[in-house]
């Protein structure tokens, strides 16, 4: 029952939801499981940095002794200890910051109905899991201010799919783009991360450099990666093109 603790689970279990989601339809089960427990993770974090007892079983003494550190005297480990769910996190946190978070207990059913549906029947609705993670943006963007959490670390490469999600309209196009260069800016740390900065410059500076029928190519930056780009293809209209 650390509030760091939790605070990292949440944000490494966010990070796997984003990437699921990036990967679009095929993953979204996972997406919509793992955004559910990075949202019960901050919510306990949120709580516990106030005191352990409010994530633990009320009526379970065993549990309240270990959250009141008189664990000594309980009958069970703390690994056995019983603490709340998702829905009653969120109960006690809504309480407790009141107008601070915006999404009420109604708002938050859909986003628990698909994390245990997936969790215990393999089953989610997959019209619905926009409408979750932007549920699920919204509440946690308030706890990172309560906990003082940067939300650029906690988001890390998926920032601009952050803000796009949570966005009241938007458009499939630019949602897309930034599923896609979501997943870009990880692949790209996966294959390059471990280089230095100057086997990073001496690997891209090969990997870049002029193709060979560059008369066909525009030369612009990467939007992933910010190295240099050739832009080379065929323009597709969906419907044919009429002069009037």
């Amino acid at each position: 029952m650390d509030a760091e603790r939790l605070q990292v689970s949440s944000q490494r279990w966010m990070a796997a939801a984003l990437a699921a989601f990036s990967h679009g339809s095929e993953s979204y089960d996972f997406a919509v499981h793992h955004a559910g427990i990075a949202a019960e993770h901050l919510l306990k974090a949120f709580l516990v940095s106030l005191h352990p007892s409010l994530v633990v079983e009320g009526k379970d003494f065993d549990s309240l002794l270990h959250a009141a550190g008189q664990g000594g005297h309980a009958s069970a480990p703390i690994t056995k200890v019983k603490t709340i769910g998702l829905v009653e996190a969120h109960s006690r946190t809504y309480r407790i910051l009141r107008n601070k978070i915006p999404i009420s207990q109604q708002d938050l059913i859909p986003l628990a109905n698909a994390r245990n549906g997936v969790a215990h029947s393999g089953l989610h609705e997959v019209t619905d899991v926009r409408t979750v993670f932007t549920t699920c943006l919204r509440l946690l963007d308030p706890l990172l201010v309560e906990l003082k959490i940067s939300p650029a670390a906690y988001w890390g490469p998926y920032q601009d799919l952050h803000d796009e999600l949570i966005r009241e309209r938007i458009q499939d196009t630019t949602l897309q783009l930034q599923q896609k260069l979501a997943q870009a800016r990880t692949t790209f740390e996966h294959r390059f991360g471990h280089l230095g900065p100057q086997e990073r410059i001496a690997v891209l500076a090969a990997a870049t450099r002029r193709p060979a029928r560059a008369r066909d190519c525009v030369e612009k930056p990467c939007p992933a990666c910010h190295s240099r780009a050739w832009l080379h293809g065929t323009t597709m209209l969906n419907e044919p093109f009429r002069v009037r």
